[in-house]
């Protein structure tokens, strides 16, 4: 379809938040318009199916592939968007692989990928995240010189570049923010133990316990950590199901895993007629956008989506381009998010 109907133009210009006067401009490759402006309506047309005026086609540097988990946690979607933005903004074509439960394997989209002869793959959150999976899948792309980047969930000994949120700080952050208002009693609800950036978190969290108990280690307070951590799935429900046992506790104030386990934290503490943050003080994880409209908005720990798909993306392209590349674990920072979720400890 072309691109010249008022109506569709109207189509770019809300997809790309600029007015139709600027996605005239960019269509007829007028000047005055920034280069990331230029780009929003470009990934517009292409993203919504319109062709691109002739004069503003480019030949593709290549395939890259970008295999994720199901997109029902709204962080892979940001991921996807971040990366599939500037692979395109490269002149590659990204190839979208989402995983669903009982769907297409993780191994089958890879030998997909590498029948259409891709340049590059990134996994985000994939089997090398999981403890249990084997790494020599990984070690095969290596060894056919593949450049991959993999997001979230570094295992030791593969020669590949990880790109992580720091999960260890991320708990010092939750845990000291609340401790700052008075809580003691803090519970953890998180995603199935076998994940890697689980372990890390569990970790983090019984870290910034015992730093932060009064009088030296978490044991000398009396307070048990194993039965306020509780492992599920990286769900509503698993929020829920881990919120219920947490508060049945005791506990005063739950950091969760995911900003969506902590919307089943809150369903939980409504259920159980209990007010969120009066009552019960909840921090989640991620910062994905919808955050700020929930009742209350959400408190949160901000991972650095965008900062972690330029890494990715920027390992990749200067591998395709032979650059040589420093294979390791590159961590990003975390940032609190002060909302209403979160208060004084209860009188």
């Amino acid at each position: 379809m072309s691109v010249t109907a008022r109506g569709r133009l109207a189509d770019l210009a809300a997809h790309a938040g600029v007015s139709e006067a600027t996605v005239s401009r960019v269509l007829n490759d007028k000047p005055g318009v920034a280069v990331t402006t230029r780009q929003a309506v470009l990934t517009a047309v292409d993203v919504l199916g319109y062709e691109r005026p002739s004069k503003l086609r480019r030949s593709s540097a290549g395939l890259v592939g970008l295999i994720t988990p199901e997109l029902s946690n709204p962080v892979f979607p940001m991921f996807a968007q971040g990366i599939e933005t500037q692979m395109a903004a490269a002149g590659f074509t990204p190839v979208l692989c989402t995983q669903t439960p009982g769907g297409v394997h993780e191994d089958e989209y890879v030998q997909m990928l590498l029948d259409r002869a891709v340049s590059a793959i990134v996994f985000v959150s994939g089997l090398h995240a999981d403890t249990r999976a084997e790494l020599g899948r990984y070690h095969e792309l290596r060894e056919r010189g593949l450049p991959i980047a993999l997001v979230n969930g570094y295992r030791e000994g593969l020669d590949a570049t990880f790109i992580s949120h720091d999960d260890h700080s991320s708990m010092r952050l939750a845990v000291g923010h609340l401790r700052d208002l008075g809580h003691t009693r803090i519970g953890f609800a998180t995603g199935p133990a076998r994940y890697v950036p689980v372990q890390r978190r569990v970790e983090g969290f019984r870290e910034a316990m015992a730093d932060l108990a009064d009088g030296g280690p978490a044991g000398a307070t009396g307070i048990d950590l194993d039965e306020l951590v509780c492992t599920t799935l990286f769900s509503i429900e698993g929020g829920a199901a881990a919120g219920r046992q947490l508060i049945e506790a005791g506990v005063t104030g739950i950091v969760c895993g995911s900003d969506v386990m902590a919307l089943g934290v809150m369903r939980a503490a409504t259920q159980l007629g209990l007010r969120v943050p009066q009552d019960l003080s909840v921090v989640g994880g991620d910062d994905v956008p919808f955050m700020t409209f929930v009742d209350p908005p959400l408190t949160t720990i901000r991972m650095d989506v965008d900062g972690m798909a330029a890494a990715a993306v920027t390992t990749v392209l200067e591998e395709i381009a032979g650059e040589q590349v420093d294979r390791r674990e590159y961590l990003f920072d975390p940032e609190l998010i002060l909302r209403q979720s979160t208060g004084p400890v209860p009188g």
